[in-house]
């Protein structure tokens, strides 16, 4: 039997919620790549390893604030835990080798296209990870240029958001690559779902048998989304993360002199005493005279 499928069981809830989760999680993840490459006395690997582990998160808590919203009429819909969890680090890990590639191999062309492409296919494995978490008295099937479809947005949304990471200067510009980002990962999990269509086995069990997907998820975004609001903390209160260089990091200007140069005379302000000036006043004395011309002493 044919299942019906609703991906918007709650309407345009889970889709913006899913898309803020994706930006925050992209605007985290660009910010802490940029300051690992514009800053290299800092700790690189640190920052590059916040940065994967925000990004990873954020694409995962998207994709399963999404899957809230999806039903299949006929049927309840549970989750394995293992493989829901494992999606996550499989996220995580894979994002972490494409940023890791770009921190330490430098921004060439190449660098950021094989980056891009890690990052790229560990979101989709991550996307169809946990759907094959999704358990149902049933099978989904997945339309395959669909999936390809998807997996295409996939890698060019990464391969963008490095490009960004890189490229973009200013809070402002990274917002908007963010913004950019949550767009095509938001895209890229909506067009797989498009892929999937459900046959169930069997009769068609009572109505409101089981429990809701968001029961069941909630809990488990707890712990992601936390992460991501300490993140978010970390990166607010450093400055160079948020706003760039400041002007105390920048590299003061070189002083006019050098060593063994006579240094300016000193203009003295009002009520300052007068500065005395030395002149040789004949063999093995000097002789210091006032401005005025006043007054002289030899020693």
């Amino acid at each position: 039997m044919q299942g019906t499928v609703d991906g918007f069981s709650y309407g345009i809830v889970t889709p913006v919620a899913a898309f803020l989760m994706a930006c925050l999680g992209g605007a985290l993840g660009l910010r802490c790549t940029t300051r690992s490459l514009r800053h290299r006395d800092s700790f690189k690997a640190g920052w590059l390893a916040l940065g994967s582990t925000s990004i990873g998160t954020g694409i995962w808590t998207m994709h399963f604030i999404a899957m809230m919203g999806f039903t299949v009429e006929q049927a309840p819909v549970d989750y394995d835990r293992p493989i829901t969890f494992a999606s996550l680090v499989v996220a995580v890990v894979m994002v972490g080798i494409g940023i890791f590639i770009v921190g330490y191999r430098g921004a060439t062309a190449l660098t950021l296209v094989t980056g891009g492409t890690i990052t790229g296919l560990g979101v989709a494995t991550m996307h169809y990870l946990g759907m094959a978490g999704m358990r149902l008295p049933g099978r989904i099937e997945y339309d395959t240029l669909t999936v390809a479809l998807s997996v295409v947005i996939a890698v060019v949304a990464a391969t963008t958001a490095l490009w960004a990471a890189v490229s973009v200067h200013g809070f402002l510009a990274s917002l908007g690559a963010s913004l950019v980002m949550g767009v095509a990962v938001s895209g890229m999990h909506y067009t797989a779902m498009a892929a999937v269509s459900v046959h169930l086995h069997g009769a068609r069990p009572a109505p409101g048998a089981g429990t809701t997907a968001s029961s069941l998820l909630l809990p488990m975004l707890v712990g992601p989304a936390v992460f991501l609001i300490l993140a978010a903390v970390v990166v607010m209160f450093d400055p160079l993360l948020v706003m760039g260089d400041p002007d105390w990091q920048r590299t003061p200007a070189r002083s006019p002199y050098r060593p063994g140069l006579p240094a300016p005379r000193h203009v003295p302000s009002h009520g300052e005493p007068a500065n005395w000036t030395a002149r040789p006043a004949g063999r093995g004395s000097r002789r210091a005279v006032s401005r005025g011309g006043h007054r002289s002493q030899d020693w």
